[in-house]
């Protein structure tokens, strides 16, 4: 059975669009996914967050013509305010009307680091909801992904970004090279696949649903906000890069006490990369424990040391599609389905 690319809009004509509608109206919404790319298809890219150069952006841009894109180079490329790529104003204006562009098909952005909370609920979505398109990338853009999901039903691309493009393709670990080439893969419409090695804190099992998650401090920080992801019933991955165990094992805290834990079908945690404890002051758990700590009292499959976050190997995942999720002895699985069960 071949893969039918379709935007599903059923449900929505009729319905005057508002941007703050409540999540309790969204989510008997069917799922939105863009259209996959073909040849000479449009790729804009955009700064809702960190600011990057026109020279940083020069090997995602070959690699994106490589693939048979276009390109459209938003006017916060380039540009510097402070940390942001800049200012709030400048950010959602070049974001929104790369948004409001019906010609561009995806949106790769430019960096993460710190930013698009402080415009998305500026953002005007109508036109987006009208001509999907996919959203691409992580970390900070994790509060993009999370609203897409809980206002709108929308799929999204959790993968790598412009700054994580290799200058030299020959020297670049496999790992990085994989991660990139599965975004092509996921613009294309590829069914995704991947697989991780076992790991002994791993629970085993099998899972079946929507796949959300990014950044646990991004995701923290929009918990009981318009964006707060919605995670019941589905696939929830983390990844963390710079906390301390202590701040991990508080953001975990704060997801169980929140019931965003013991209702998931299953949990991926990515990579993990604290920051060494201060001398005197170790914590005394680590990533694994900390996680396995907070679900005593759940049974869904849980696995460690999946290719996802701030690392080398950081592979696309489409966000809000269904997956199946194999977590076995020897190995773990996580499949994108073509129809949901």
């Amino acid at each position: 059975m071949k893969r039918k690319n379709f935007i599903s809009l059923m449900g929505l004509a009729g319905i005057p669009f508002n941007r703050n509608l409540p999540a309790s109206g969204i989510a008997d919404r069917p799922l939105l996914v863009p259209r996959y790319l073909k040849q000479g298809d449009l790729v804009g890219i955009t700064c809702p967050a960190g600011n990057i150069s026109l020279q940083e952006i020069q090997p995602a841009m070959m690699k994106l013509e490589e693939w048979g894109f276009s390109i459209r180079i938003g006017q916060t490329v380039g540009k510097k305010d402070f940390i942001y790529g800049g200012t709030d104003a400048e950010r959602l204006n070049d974001f929104q009307d790369m948004i409001d562009d019906p010609s561009i098909k995806a949106i790769l952005f430019g960096r993460g680091g710190y930013g698009s909370m402080r415009i998305i609920d500026r953002i005007d979505f109508t036109n987006l909801l009208e001509h999907p398109k996919w959203l691409i990338g992580f970390s900070d853009i994790s509060v993009i992904h999370a609203h897409l999901h809980t206002r709108f039903n929308m799929a999204s691309i959790h993968s790598k970004m412009c700054n994580s493009f290799p200058n030299d393709w020959t020297s670049a670990e496999q790992g990085q090279v994989d991660s990139i080439l599965s975004i092509e893969q996921a613009l294309k419409g590829q069914n995704m696949a991947y697989s991780a090695g076992p790991q002994t804190m791993n629970r085993v099992g099998t899972a079946v649903g929507q796949l959300v998650g990014g950044n646990l401090k991004t995701i923290e920080s929009i918990s009981d906000s318009p964006s707060d992801l919605q995670t019941a019933g589905k696939i929830l991955f983390l990844e963390d890069t710079g906390e301390y165990l202590y701040s991990i094992d508080r953001m975990f805290w704060n997801l169980k006490r929140a019931g965003k834990l013991n209702q998931l079908k299953g949990l991926i945690i990515g990579g993990f990369k604290a920051k060494p404890d201060d001398p005197g002051e170790e914590f005394g758990k680590n990533i694994y424990e900390i996680v396995m700590e907070k679900l005593e009292d759940c049974n869904f499959p849980v696995c460690f040391d999946f290719p996802v976050g701030h690392q080398k190997d950081n592979y696309a995942l489409k966000c809000g599609l269904y997956h199946r999720l194999d977590v076995k002895a020897d190995q773990v699985k996580l499949t994108e389905l073509i129809a949901h069960e």
